[in-house]
């Protein structure tokens, strides 16, 4: 940003110039902070033959003719003249006046006379050389912009007043081509008709013959580019590194000692949600910090022993909803129908399992957001509904805050559960033995699932290597083994292992660790065939007698899932047997088309249609002639080219035992 600063002073420094400069940057990104806190109060220390520069700005906000940019000027320039309003300016610490007030002054200072009866100092209003003119908000006006820039170059051009112009080009070219489109269009289609290219027969659709059009004759861009090249001389691109402002978003909360701590110390959060956002909108963090002043605030009234990783949760999901539903990324409904976290965390089971695209956007906000910060509690109801509907309803405060208390929170939480959520050093030196025991005892009772003793062992074996517990590691250790072989008949397949070791608090290895880690991955892939056995069973008992069920759950979840390998050939062929003939001929066309399509994912398989083929062979063997029997007989002979795009290689045959 200095780099930048010192740009626009060497600028102002000129002695001479004819041309403006530009800062341009993205809606909400800070560039009139940036005028305010740093370019302004520079260039009004500068001197220019010993009188200093003075600084007009001017927001183009809502400007419908240039005859009220002219007022604009004039009123900033009046508070240079009249001693009385200087004077009290000055006594207040007030540097502008604010545009209300500017409404009110009195008409005597359109026509050269203060209240005071003071006469205007001509001189002062003829001098053009220590000048400054800022134009903000160029994007924003509803006058055109070229006429605009036109009225400016007046300045420049003739005056030689040294311009800075701030605004969002990018918005500039959007508000070029949506500015009277209705219009636009009608004139557009009406000259392709006369001009016979309406109807013309071309590749090209419709839609773009009249785009083209309208960009050809409404050009606006061109005549924009025109007069820029010719009024604008150097145009900077404002893109602030967040570090910079940070510090001036927090500075308003220094009233707040216990919230400005927390805020502070967890800078890097708001740093990492922000580019999170994909946005460059300060605008809309500043919107979001000042909600979480308030949650920050009722929580701590009202529910004083709130754990910081749950705070910290807070900050990240009032910030990260705030920049969704604001910065116009989704519309607001994306939120309205999950009530609570665990509705939350089910969708995010059922995109990841069952690959349900419509609430693939819940699962990309959590991954976005929520990437390497691990937290139980990621969904807060009474935030979003402030969000979205600035209604702060307290009644669901304590719905989310009773779940939370509950379940994350407190000291009511099982032994294991303290463990598994809160960082252990937490807990006091005179729970901890009792704690340690129950836990023990959860583990060796197999009540737990298969998952969670994985990771409470990781936290064993460091309290054991350490000293805290006085247990032999090699007891202990098969204590776990023991829990994990009653716990592996009721747990449920882990299909994220990784990402949930990663939620343990420690980073412990060793080789009985690894044991444990082994012994876990043999016992959760036999849960892994036991679920798919039987999500196999569920679909495949659809037929025959609900077919269409079936076709539907198997187009949506086995067109490129291995669920033959999970079920009994004789089984399948009884069932086919007893489908219609119209049945029989659909089934064999999607399970010709599926493995064409994904061959090498259903490729293991082939032990499944080696053996569906043999039995439907020797079924169809001396039967008598009829249709059913010649689908079948079809049906089997199809099968001989699935098992040829299933077969695996005969050198090198990883797959040799499940050929034979």
């Amino acid at each position: 940003m200095e780099e930048l600063v010192d740009s626009i002073l060497d600028y102002v420094r000129a002695d001479y110039t004819d041309y403006a400069i530009m800062i341009n940057g993205e809606w909400g990104s800070g560039k009139t902070y940036f005028w305010n806190h740093k370019i302004k109060n520079k260039i009004e220390s500068l001197q220019l033959n010993g009188r200093k520069y003075t600084t007009i700005y001017m927001s183009l906000y809502g400007i419908s003719n240039l005859e009220e940019i002219s007022k604009k000027i004039f009123i900033e320039t009046t508070q240079l003249m009249d001693k009385n309003l200087r004077k009290y300016m000055e006594s207040h610490n007030q540097t502008t006046i604010p545009e209300y007030a500017k409404t009110g002054l009195d008409m005597a200072n359109f026509f050269g006379v203060s209240k005071s009866g003071e006469k205007v100092d001509y001189e002062e209003f003829f001098s053009t050389d220590d000048k400054v003119l800022c134009f903000d908000d160029l994007e924003r006006a509803n006058v055109d912009v070229v006429d605009i820039l036109g009225y400016i170059n007046n300045f420049v051009e003739h005056d030689h007043i040294k311009t800075i112009i701030i605004c969002n080009e990018k918005e500039l070219a959007t508000k070029f081509k949506s500015s009277n489109i209705e219009m636009k269009t009608f004139i557009a289609t009406y000259l392709l008709d006369k001009q016979g290219d309406l109807q013309k027969n071309t590749d090209r659709p419709m839609v773009e013959k009249i785009k083209d059009k309208i960009e050809y004759v409404f050009d606006k861009a061109n005549d924009y580019e025109r007069i820029k090249e010719k009024l604008i001389g150097e145009t900077f691109e404002y893109a602030p590194k967040f570090n910079y402002i940070i510090n001036g978003l927090l500075m308003r909360y220094e009233n707040n000692p216990d919230l400005i701590r927390f805020l502070r110390q967890n800078t890097s959060l708001i740093i990492s949600t922000f580019n999170k956002s994909g946005t460059r909108n300060l605008r809309i963090l500043k919107h979001a910090l000042n909600d979480f002043r308030k949650i920050y605030e009722i929580i701590n009234k009202t529910y004083p022993n709130t754990n910081l990783r749950i705070l910290q949760t807070m900050l990240i999901f009032t910030i990260a909803v705030s920049f969704e539903i604001k910065a116009g990324k989704i519309t607001k409904d994306k939120f309205v129908n999950i009530d609570n976290n665990e509705e939350y965390k089910a969708l995010l089971v059922s995109s990841r399992v069952l690959m349900d695209n419509r609430q693939f956007y819940i699962k990309e906000f959590d991954s976005n957001y929520y990437f390497n910060f691990k937290a139980e509690y990621r969904f807060f109801k009474f935030i979003e509904v402030y969000v979205r509907t600035r209604i702060f309803d307290m009644k669901i405060l304590k719905k989310d805050m009773d779940a939370i208390i509950n379940t994350i929170d407190t000291e009511k939480l099982p032994g294991y559960k303290r463990l598994l959520t809160e960082e252990y050093w937490k807990i006091s030196d005179e729970q901890f033995p009792s704690i340690i025991q129950e836990v023990l005892k959860e583990v060796e009772s197999g009540r737990l699932e298969l998952i969670d003793i994985v990771k409470l062992f990781s936290y064993f074996s460091y309290f054991i290597k350490r000293g805290l517990v006085k247990y032999d590691m090699r007891e202990t250790k098969q204590k776990f083994i023991e829990g994990m072989n009653k716990s592996a008949k009721t747990s449920h397949y882990c299909n994220n292992l990784e990402e949930e070791l990663s939620k343990v608090g420690i980073n412990e290895t060793g080789p009985e660790t690894e044991e444990i880690l082994k012994h876990f991955e043999e016992l959760n892939n036999k849960l892994e065939e036991e679920m798919y056995r039987n999500l196999a069973d569920d679909i495949f008992k659809c037929i025959p007698i609900k077919m269409e069920m079936f076709y539907d759950r198997f187009d949506k979840e086995c067109m490129e899932f291995p669920i033959f390998k999970y079920y009994d050939a004789y089984r399948m062929f009884q069932r086919i047997t007893c489908a219609s003939n119209e049945d029989i001929v659909i089934i064999k066309e999607m399970l010709i088309d599926r493995a064409k399509k994904h061959t090498k994912k259903l490729a293991s398989e082939y032990r499944f249609m080696k053996q569906l083929k043999q039995v439907l062979e020797d079924y169809c063997r001396g039967k008598e002639t009829n249709i059913k029997i010649v689908m079948l007989k079809e049906f089997n002979k199809d099968l001989g080219s699935v098992l040829e795009l299933y077969k695996p290689p005969i050198f090198g045959n990883p797959n040799k035992e499940t050929e034979a």
